[in-house]
Order: structure tokens, then sequence, then C-alpha cells
């Protein structure tokens, strides 16, 4: 077996010089593979809209600001997205609308960024870059309430909530385009990613940033029921599987669950992160109503087939991912507030 050091460093070589559009890119994930794109390399060009609630900050591209490419613009706007893609070896596409909630109550913002949005890119690339490679950020939010765990990709998709529901849609474009027009996309279905760079101020992308702000504000945090299954995946092994994805041919037309190094109760997570920051307090309380409606109960994914196919594997542990957020957010809080 290739040492994981040895596979990263090809990987890398091979993005060199390469011209990569990330859209979403001053968000959490897309700031993170900007980071290491740009320190391979590359010719890294981010798109952002920077719209308040969708959690892109300027401050995620701080020390590479000067060697990436920074457009402002959103990928609703067709017109942008068809200037932007044309001359791109890569498109890593990470602009979406995450929230449950938010969808629920604004479901026509969410239809629009995360599946007509969806939609136009693809056209600009079948009409101006149909060389292109795409990488799109999907979520396992689509398979609702599983009916078996783990969940493989074969699971019976079932979204609970109209972020679910277009976050699909989304996907299924990205592989009608490569199954018709022979566009190289795939998708990779995320669970819950964590890590320097996410948004910690609401609960619009995951509820551990609220739990780890208020940890390192030294404020009680609330856990819901408890009793919930979850995985989770370190923000640096889910850039690990971007890169993968894009680097293999394998890839193409496909779709892949990510995973992380186990699977924890709320519980049991909450204890984890209390002892890892070095004290804290928690308060266990009943889900609330309007949550609990969308809530999918327990998830944990199997993720057997990205490994399989790419060689993908999460090579930080719970434990060292927490204690990175940590350590971030005590020397940068101030920042994401």
């Amino acid at each position: 077996m290739i040492p994981a050091t040895d596979t990263t460093s090809r990987i890398d070589a091979h993005f060199a010089q390469k011209k990569i559009l990330i859209t979403g890119g001053l968000g959490f994930i897309g700031s993170t593979l900007a980071h290491r794109l740009v320190d391979a390399g590359a010719n890294v060009t981010l798109v952002d809209s920077l719209i308040p609630q969708y959690g892109g900050n300027l401050c995620n591209v701080a020390g590479i600001e000067d060697r990436a490419r920074i457009n402002i613009s959103d990928v609703r706007d067709e017109y942008s997205m068809a200037h932007l893609i044309g001359g791109h070896d890569y498109l890593f596409n990470l602009a979406g609308q995450t929230s449950h909630m938010d969808s629920m109550s604004d479901p026509y913002a969410d239809l629009e960024i995360n599946c007509r949005a969806q939609l136009s890119i693809l056209e600009a690339c079948r009409k101006h870059n149909p060389g292109i490679k795409v990488v799109f950020a999907s979520t396992r939010q689509m398979y609702g309430k599983p009916d078996y765990l783990p969940v493989d990709e074969k699971h019976l998709l079932r979204p609970v909530d109209v972020n679910g529901i277009n976050k699909m849609a989304g996907e299924w474009y990205h592989i009608v385009y490569h199954n018709v027009y022979g566009i190289r996309s795939c998708a990779l279905r995320l669970t819950n990613t964590y890590g320097p760079r996410m948004r910690i101020k609401d609960a619009r992308q995951t509820f551990l940033g609220v739990w780890i702000r208020l940890l390192v504000e030294g404020k009680p945090f609330e856990v819901w029921d408890g009793h919930q299954l979850r995985d989770f995946t370190f923000v640096d092994d889910a850039v690990d599987a971007f890169l993968l994805a894009a680097y293999h041919d394998a890839a193409n037309g496909e779709v892949f669950n990510l995973g992380g190094d186990g699977v924890i109760s709320l519980r049991d997570l909450a204890d984890l992160l209390v002892e890892v920051g070095g004290g804290g307090e928690y308060s266990v309380r009943t889900f609330p109503a309007d949550r609990k409606r969308i809530d999918i109960g327990d998830y944990y994914a199997d993720d057997s087939r990205i490994r399989a196919a790419l060689g993908w594997s999460p090579r930080t542990s719970l434990r060292q991912g927490l204690a990175r957020t940590i350590a971030f957010y005590r020397d940068h809080l101030h920042e994401y507030l």
C-alpha cells in the first residue's frame, strides 16, 4: 500500500499550475480547499457572494489572499458564471444554502441556490467549457431517516426537508450532465464536516459550531436528546476526498458517501468536547418541536465505496480534530462572530 503522505504529495503535484474554480470559495470547506491548492501551486479563483447567511468570510483566506483570485459574485447570476467557467481545468462546486431550517422558512431561496443555480452552472460548463471536471458538494440529508445503518449509496433517497430535496436535484443534474453531455462530474455526499473556519455564529452549517463557540466563550451549551448517533468528517479529510474525486477518472458520474473515523452519540460527543477543551458545561434538553419535525434520527455512513474506488480514508481522529478546532477558535474567535 502506498503511504498516505506519498499519495498526498502525488495528488498535490497533479494540481500544480492547474486552473481551478471554487464556488463558495470563501466558505468553510471551499477556503480550506483553496489553502491546500494554493500551497500546491495551483492557479485558484474563488467565487463567493458573501451573503451573510451563507458562511463566506474573508478571514478564511488569510495568508493566501494575495495568491488566489477572489470574485465576489452570486452563482445565481448565469452571466457571471458563464464568464468565469471558461478556461478552468477543475470546478469544485461548493456554493449552496446549507441551513435546513432556512430552507423551510424560505424555500424559494433554497430552490434558487441549490437547484436552479446548479443547472445554470452546468449549462455554462456545457456551452463554454465542456472539458472541465466538476466535483459537487452534496449531502447525506437527502437520505432522510435511515431504514438501516450504516447508510450506503443504494439507500432510498427520501429527504425530510426542502434543503434535502433541492440538494438531491442539484446532485442529479451533475450526474445527468455527465451521462448525457459527457461533462465529467461526480458528487460527494457529506456528513457532519467540522474544523477550523467552520461557521460558529449560529447553527446554519452545523450544531457543533455553536457548541464550540459557547465552549470557547466559557458558556454552557445545549444537547438536544443526546442519544442520536452521528459520524463526523474533519475538514482536511473532506478536502482529501474532493481532490481524489477530481483526480481519478473512476469518480466520473459517481456519487460517494463520506464518513469519519467512527460513530458517536451526541451525549458522548459533548463529553469528549468538554474533555478535549479542558472544561465546560452542557445541559440536555428535549428536542425543539420545529427541529424534531425534520430530524433524521441516527445516521452514520457506509463509506466503503469511496475507500475502495479512490483510496480515501480519514486521517484525523475525532479527538485530534476537535483539539485543532478548539485551538483555532481560541486564537481567532473574534473573526468569526
